[in-house]
């Protein structure tokens, strides 16, 4: 007997399936109808997602009869932009930023004159209640975490290149010293104190989660970073099971998880502000609005 991996070949299915789908739909030559010519199809991420919900409203609410939004994950989402982009392919996928594909390419969100998609999010940090009065240089250090887009981008885009997660993590830290020494102000050493952080395997959670692990324990902090599912995520702050997370994004990607347990958590602010989601294309695609998609 042996043992069969099966998320290892469910995310290789779903990046199959989603290259298969660009392949089928595009090709080298435009028809001049980029609906036509990514075959009605938007390249989503995972089902469950804020701007895969997003997505599929966009289509009802812009009359996109026929379109679909393809379900897979935010890396078979990633290859399959890759892809068609070597080729100058045609391509619309959900998307987001902060995120690595914009320093590696040159992409633009669709204009969405209905606002389905919401202004700029923000990236929030929400600890367990208790918190403060238990752990109050935890606290401290979480409260006074924050950072840009262009910080973050750097640490995905060094991961996204091959870089181990913690190795870039700390490569980022030793050229932002500074930044740093502002999160840890007024912060006293400690010895060992065990702090929990749950987060979501995004590109931007892996980044950010494991640049601030290092930040904290270069200050004596034993910080487990754990991976989870979004409704989990929170779930596990609200009930105290985790000590708090930096992965909150809202108003909109996160809104029915933030209004199901926002009075159970003790809510931080942004961590990072001018986040945004949305409908994602090459920049060399003759297309500016999702008003310029067609129905079938």
């Amino acid at each position: 007997m042996f043992n069969v991996n099966w998320k290892r070949w469910g995310l290789v299915l779903s990046i199959s399936l989603v290259m298969f789908l660009a392949a089928c739909g595009n090709s080298n030559e435009s028809s001049g109808d980029y609906s036509k010519d990514v075959d009605y199809q938007i390249t989503g991420i995972e089902a469950g997602a804020g701007v895969f919900k997003a997505s599929e409203t966009a289509v009802k609410e812009y009359g996109l009869d026929g379109w679909e939004v393809v379900a897979s994950s935010s890396g078979a989402m990633a290859t399959a932009l890759g892809e068609a982009i070597d080729k100058e392919q045609p391509i619309i996928v959900t998307g987001w930023s902060p995120h690595w594909k914009f320093s590696e390419y040159d992409l633009k969100y669709l204009d969405d004159p209905k606002g389905v998609f919401g202004e700029a999010e923000i990236i929030a940090t929400m600890v367990r209640e208790g918190l403060e009065e238990e752990k109050p240089e935890a606290y401290k250090v979480l409260d006074q975490f924050n950072w840009t887009a262009d910080d973050i981008e750097s640490v995905m885009l060094d991961i996204e290149n091959g870089v181990a997660e913690e190795e870039a993590a700390q490569a980022w830290i030793d050229e932002n010293e500074d930044k740093v020494a502002e999160w840890l102000d007024g912060v006293d050493e400690v010895d060992g104190q065990e702090v929990e952080l749950v987060y979501v395997l995004w590109d931007t959670e892996i980044a950010s989660n494991n640049v601030l692990k290092l930040a904290m324990e270069s200050v004596g902090f034993d910080v487990t970073i754990t991976p989870i599912d979004n409704a989990i995520m929170w779930k596990a702050v609200a009930d105290g099971e985790a000590d708090g997370m930096i992965a909150a994004w809202l108003p909109g990607t996160h809104e029915d998880l933030y209004e199901e347990y926002k009075d159970q958590m003790v809510d931080l602010g942004a961590n990072l502000e001018g986040a945004k989601i949305g409908l994602v294309v090459p920049s060399y695609m003759d297309i500016d609005s999702i008003e310029d998609l067609n129905a079938k």
